[in-house]
């Protein structure tokens, strides 16, 4: 029996074929070649595995195999399979004929590798572009990337683990998503917040999960690993080609490929459409762009969704929109929404803070729970997290969690742990199960604030304002401080005399 492949075998081969490309390109860009390979080289080998077994089933008769492939949910033209590209790598078209077989994947797939209006998950991206560097440099790096991916064995029965390609590739993600600094936040949202929110908004068998800033899936496809039960249906919509297509192949290689990925700007084309109104959810998550400038308020003034009916947000900071589209789009009466927002959401005044009261007013509003600093890629800031319920009915109190100081320090950014994580967790589902008063709940961490603390605090939801997290400065202890100030400078007399000493051997004093 052959050796089973591992999470890190795949890691540790595909990290390293990132060496074709660092140097020539920027790491937010060559992402998206590493991981195109990595995504064919999978679709290859399960649709070559496939193959063999119809062939062993009728006996090698070619035809028969041939046409019980064809129907199968999922077709791999010759031209289009890894084998293929690796036997012409010598080839001097060798990124033309990558292009090709890609093209011709996308057409045989449309269904899966395409978007609602025709784009390809492949669009954005060529192998025989000129910025991979002069015809002979290219070839070079795309015969060493075939090189370096031949040897990896993605067959199904090969693979140690269900879900071995998908969280190898949620891994590279966010690898990827170290290097490529700023622009990480474009297409990545770190696990622990993921996995925050997901368990936050836990939903139910059966549920309809909605992300509508998707990125490359990861939040997404968090909150459907929380649902007990394979039977949930996942939708999202990215604004950005490449991460979008980042979206469509990771749903595909952790097994969601009936999830509906669509390409399109969430706020002034939403794309998940039932009739005349926006399809209803019953869990809505995300990690919107924090502050978005140019959301399209000028266009959405009139909105035929009604989503902005508690308020228009200001044109340069978009945080009440995606909030405002969410909360539209999750199920009256039983929708849960959680966010992930800067903290000047929370307190923001003029039309947010319009916005903010009418939400408050609505009953919708949860939970507010503060995140430690330096989580996310490319910024600092502290975020927070939102979870609104649209199922709340009598319950008009709201929890408030400063977990700011609980997290783990990393070299580049904060990582929350299980441990954190579950803290929240915990906390928020004693205070849905009501078993928490109103009031402080945990020094220094949580606090149940009633509607009408915040209408005292005119709809102001700053954390600090129910959450008392200051510290009394240890008192002074005079007769210490004073010793060693004496000792200091006894210290610094000893010194001077050691110095003019070594002044008057130079001759200098």
């Amino acid at each position: 029996m052959s050796k089973k492949v591992k999470t890190q075998d795949i890691n540790s081969v595909v990290w390293n074929a990132c060496d074709t490309f660092r140097g020539i390109i920027d790491p937010s860009q060559y992402k998206d070649y590493i991981l195109v390979m990595l995504f064919i080289k999978y679709v290859s080998d399960v649709y070559s595995e496939k193959r063999a077994e119809y062939l062993k089933k009728y006996n090698g008769d070619e035809k028969r195999a041939e046409r019980a492939m064809q129907l199968e949910r999922f077709v791999v033209p010759e031209n289009s399979h890894f084998s293929y590209f690796y036997d012409n790598r010598n080839e001097g078209n060798i990124g033309e004929l990558i292009d090709i077989g890609l093209a011709d994947l996308e057409e045989s797939n449309r269904e899966k590798l395409t978007s609602a209006d025709g784009a390809g998950v492949f669009r954005n991206i060529s192998f025989n572009s000129s910025n991979l560097g002069d015809k002979n440099d290219k070839n070079a790096r795309l015969k060493n990337l075939l090189k370096d991916f031949v040897e990896l064995d993605l067959t199904p029965s090969h693979l140690e683990g269900k879900d071995i390609i998908g969280d190898a590739y949620e891994f590279l993600i966010s690898n990827f998503a170290s290097d490529a600094g700023k622009k990480a936040g474009e297409f990545y949202t770190p696990a622990g917040v993921s996995t925050l929110v997901a368990k936050l908004t836990k939903s139910k068998p059966g549920a309809r999960i909605y992300d509508p800033t998707c990125g490359s899936a990861s939040l997404l496809i968090k909150a459907a690993k929380e649902v007990e039960d394979p039977n949930f249906y996942l939708y999202g919509q990215e604004a950005n080609g490449s991460t979008w297509a980042l979206a469509v192949m990771n749903m595909f290689l952790h097994g969601f490929d009936n999830a509906s990925i669509r390409w399109g700007d969430t706020l002034r084309n939403p794309k998940h459409i039932e009739g005349d109104n926006l399809m209803k959810f019953d869990t809505v998550v995300a990690n919107p762009p924090f502050s978005l400038d140019k959301w399209g308020q000028d266009e959405l003034v009139d909105d035929k969704f009604n989503r902005f009916s508690r308020g228009l947000p200001p044109r340069s900071k978009g945080d009440w929109a995606f909030i405002s589209h969410m909360i539209e789009s999750a199920y009256e009466s039983s929708g849960m929404i959680g966010v992930v927002v800067p903290h000047g959401v929370l307190f923001r005044g003029s039309a947010e803070g319009r916005i903010r009261k009418r939400v408050i007013e609505d009953n919708l509003l949860d939970a507010v729970i503060g995140l430690p600093a330096n989580l996310f890629f490319g910024t600092g800031i502290p975020a927070a997290i939102l979870v609104f319920n649209k199922g709340r009915e009598a319950n008009t109190n709201t929890l408030f969690i400063d977990a700011s100081e609980e997290y783990a320090s990393g070299k580049n950014q904060n990582e929350l742990l299980p441990a954190h994580i579950d803290h929240i967790v915990n906390t928020y589902e004693a205070f849905k199960a009501g078993k928490l008063e109103v009031g402080v709940t945990e020094e220094k961490y949580s606090y149940v604030a009633t509607l009408n603390e915040l209408q005292e605090n005119d709809y102001n939801l700053n954390i600090p304002r129910y959450v008392d997290t200051f510290e009394e400065e240890a008192e002074v202890d005079i007769k210490a401080v004073q010793q060693e100030i004496d000792q200091l400078e006894s210290e610094l007399v000893d010194v001077r005399a050691e110095m003019d000493k070594y002044l008057k051997e130079l001759g200098l004093k």
